[in-house]
């Protein structure tokens, strides 16, 4: 459609109050056989004819609808869910409403069509009995009778509508206002209490004609004027009227031709000022009732919004005189707070019409003229500028990077946008720094990668951190650099540690967020060396923040920065905090525990620096057990470096071990493997003989085959190099002061290719063969010596046993395979040694596995 007067804006209510744009399209009506009546259909208008709808309504015959405005119809679908049409014209607006109130039997020259009530039946019939309210007659005399009127008809909905109507329709507003002016005259403060109950109560009655006519140039001061006698006040009225037009003044900074928008400009402001300081503070039963109150202060923005962006000759003289040299500092100071004011009134848009207005902005220049006046001595306009630009980063970072980016290529580093941002960051003469703080929000946003959008030709990330470490880190960071020259901070001041916490906040941020980039920046400038200096600071959140800068470089477990570390000593200044903060119990203590004990838990590098470098003066904290499992740690990672074949052998033995399937153990089992090493000193493992029948029976011999021949092999392969292992162990124990691990392993029968005829318990405690039915089982037993030795053959009892049971038990179900097996290296079989062939008898400890 290209009809004007049918194009429309969808405006939703949200939950506080706000209205939320739902989209633009053209609006018509129609019989809808889904809802089984006839309906507001808006399809979105740059869908075309066939464009996806926006809203579908039907014209419920109970729905209270309202105009508003002219062009603006409001109603209700649900208890919590209000609509708007806001119409480009007038014309379409009528028409829209004369459907309307034809399907609703209703005369469309009403600006409501009806309201549902909640009273009961009794009041209900005692209310419609009657054709209408009847206003008493506007004099002085009458005055309080009206104020009882007026009080006694606000709780029920259908005596309210009664009362506007009347109100209304006797334009008894104006009236009302004349006795105003009298009782203001004769100095009658009981008629002025009564006239402010009255006023107030038709603000409550949240009907749109009755604001149109209050607000009218003619009418609204007078309006503002009965709000002034609030009977509470014990007589003393409030001068509303002297602030409205004697301090509050309307300036022009650029003329605006339009009368039209200039007389909006002026209603807006002073309902915006009853709302916020004129009217008292609605009670909670008070507030949905200034709903339309609400909505006709941001129409009206969005209105005056709209008439200025689209005024592009007032727009160009704008930035103009912005940027101007010849315009003098008292004319920018005004122009530069009317923009301010300009984007503030932005922010009622919905992001459609916001995306609209920034992008107007911008093609105005606004970010070369907020580069020049940032560049101003004054105070008050470079906090006015600050708050433009947050409002535009906010909107859109990627826009903001964009421009420093290719201003870099004209200027030099000291008068880019970015750098302006981080001088007033750093010489922010707040002492409680609150625009540092601000701009220190800016700068993360621009430098957070999560923000930051790739395209197929570039990457915005990679070229703004190349960009920003190049030409901007060594202003952000020259604070820092320049107070950390010594062992102690150069300055202490409170001020000037909050300004480094700041800088340090966002460094750590970077740290995160940056990888590389900013670890060059660290390794090659020696910036946590400086840092750290920070950590003997008078003030303990500097210190904690340092801290925290190193927590976050540790946690990263990068190596480089790790050998960092270790080369430059850079736990000495944390220690030594550590020291100088003695037994006290606080948050610097606290952090710095927490710090070790991660290096414990998770860098072996760190832990061996810290131990070799630190233990002296750490020894003896015993408070926490961190130390001593630093320590601890520390002597377990020299032992395998001592003891290398130790840790070998733990390696084939995990190599070795058969794949389980996702199916849980018995609890039988679960007890078994997870019994204490005790149990098993003496552990005995019985192997049943070859049983040609009952291989047959149990599978054929060509799966039993496939399980135990890479056992078989394993075991041949070590009791072939029985000697060369003990010799290895000998070594090894020479080496480490302590007996040599010795132990046996001997098996009876073939070795090579063995068949099962049901369930073997394979290298487990005291279970008895279980081959053919009377035949006697075949012992291979296993004796230990010394505890590692004792372990390590435990290990390989556990996988051994696991193997042939998980073979067993799921053989015949989905054919669960064993691990396919590489070949054993022959450094891997030097680290079993000692196996010869010995039988003993089975031991008689009960079988905890259940076959």
């Amino acid at each position: 459609m290209t009809d004007t007067r049918r194009r429309v804006k969808v405006y939703t209510l949200n939950e506080d109050r706000q209205w939320d744009d739902r989209g633009t399209g053209h609006v018509s009506s129609g019989y809808v056989e889904r809802l089984k009546g006839m309906s507001l259909l808006v399809r979105a208008e740059s869908d075309g004819e066939s464009g996806s709808l926006l809203l579908e309504s039907k014209i419920n015959p109970n729905t209270a609808y309202q105009k508003q405005q002219d062009t603006l119809i409001v109603w209700s679908e649900a208890e919590n869910y209000d609509l708007a049409l806001s119409f480009q014209e007038k014309a379409g607006c009528d028409e829209i409403w004369e459907k309307i109130c034809q399907v609703q039997g209703k005369d469309p020259s009403v600006d409501i069509t009806q309201e549902l009530v909640d009273e009961s039946e009794e009041e209900r019939f005692d209310d419609m009995s009657s054709p209408g309210l009847e206003l008493p007659p506007c004099e002085l005399g009458h005055l309080e009778e009206l104020a009882e009127l007026v009080a006694s008809s606000l709780p029920s909905p259908l005596r309210r509508e009664k009362l506007a109507l009347a109100v209304e329709n006797e334009g008894y507003i104006r009236k009302l206002l004349e006795l105003f002016r009298q009782c203001e005259d004769l100095e009658n403060a009981d008629g002025l209490h009564h006239l402010y109950e009255i006023v107030k109560g038709i603000f409550l009655l949240n009907r749109t004609a009755l604001f149109e006519v209050m607000f009218s140039e003619e009418c609204i001061m007078d309006v503002i004027g009965c709000l002034e006698h609030d009977p509470a006040l014990g007589g003393l009225p409030r001068r509303h009227r002297d602030f409205l037009t004697k301090t509050a003044r309307f300036k022009e900074v650029i003329p605006i031709g339009d009368p039209e928008l200039r007389a909006k400009i002026h209603q807006t402001y002073r309902v915006q000022y009853i709302q916020d300081m004129v009217l008292p503070t609605p009670s909670v039963f008070e507030e949905n009732m200034l709903s339309t109150l609400h909505s006709f202060i941001f129409f009206n923005k969005v209105e005056i919004v709209g008439m200025l962006q689209d005024d592009e000759k007032f727009l160009t003289d704008l930035f103009a005189q912005l940027t101007d040299e010849a315009t003098d500092d008292d004319k920018r100071h005004e122009l530069v707070n009317f923009l301010k004011e300009f984007c503030a009134f932005s922010q009622t848009l919905q992001p459609q019409n916001r995306d609209t207005f920034f992008k107007t902005l911008s093609n105005m220049g606004i970010l070369p003229a907020l580069e020049v006046i940032l560049g101003m001595d004054d105070v008050q306009v470079r906090g006015a500028a600050t708050d433009i630009f947050s409002y535009l980063v906010e909107y859109n970072p990627s826009m903001v990077r964009e421009f420093i980016m290719q201003e870099s290529q004209q200027n030099d580093d000291d008068i880019l946008l970015i750098n302006l941002i981080i001088e007033h960051m750093i010489c922010d003469s707040d002492p409680e720094l609150g625009g540092a703080v601000q701009l220190m929000g800016l700068l993360r946003t621009l430098v957070d990668p999560e923000n930051m959008m790739a395209t197929a030709n570039k990457t915005e990330k990679t070229e703004f951190l190349s960009f920003f470490y190049k030409h901007c880190m060594h202003v952000l960071s020259a604070p820092l650099l320049a107070n950390t020259t010594d062992d102690k901070p150069s300055r202490d001041d409170f001020q000037t540690s909050q300004l480094l916490a700041l800088i340090l906040e966002l460094l750590t941020f970077c740290v995160e967020h940056h990888t590389y980039h900013i670890k060059n920046y660290i390794i090659n400038k020696d910036i946590l060396r400086r840092v750290l200096v920070l950590t003997a600071s008078q003030h303990a959140f500097l210190a904690l923040c340092a801290l925290r800068f190193m927590r976050r470089i540790i946690g990263l477990k990068d190596e480089f920065y790790n050998r960092y570390i270790m080369k430059n000593f850079l736990f000495e200044p944390v220690v030594k905090a550590f020291l100088n903060n003695g037994a006290r119990y606080n948050l610097m203590n606290s952090a710095i525990i927490e710090m070790f004990e991660y290096v414990r838990v998770d860098v072996k590098s760190l832990t061996a620096h810290i131990v070799e470098n630190y233990w002296k003066v750490l020894e003896d904290v015993d408070y926490v057990q961190t130390f001593k499992g630093l320590k601890l740690r520390y002597e377990q990672q020299r032992e395998r470096q001592d003891n290398p074949k130790l840790d070998s052998m733990r390696s084939i033995l995990r190599n070795h071990r058969f794949r389980r399937d996702a199916r849980t153990l018995d609890d039988d089992e679960e007890m078994w493997f997870n019994a204490d090493e005790e149990e098993l000193e003496d552990c005995e493992a019985v192997v049943p003989p070859s049983d040609n029948k009952t291989t047959k029976a149990s599978g054929g011999a060509g799966e039993n085959e496939d399980l135990m021949d890479p056992i078989s092999k394993f075991m041949e392969r070590k009791k072939l190099k029985d000697s060369d292992d003990k010799e290895v162990l000998g070594k090894s124990s020479s080496l480490s002061g302590r007996q040599s691990p010795s132990f046996k392993l001997s098996f009876s029968g073939s070795t090579t290719k063995t068949s099962l005829s049901s369930p073997p318990a394979l290298l487990r405690p005291g279970s008895p063969g279980s081959g053919a039915k009377g035949s006697p089982p075949t012992a291979a037993t296993v004796t230990t010596k010394s505890g590692e030795g004792q372990t390590a053959i435990h290990t390989l009892v556990r996988s051994l046993s696991r193997a042939v049971n998980f073979k067993h038990r799921f053989n015949h179900k989905d054919q669960v395979g064993l691990v396919d097996y590489p070949d054993d290296d022959e450094e891997d079989e030097e680290d079993v040694g000692g196996m010869s062939k010995e039988e003993t008898p089975p031991l008689s400890k009960k079988s905890k596995l259940s076959s």
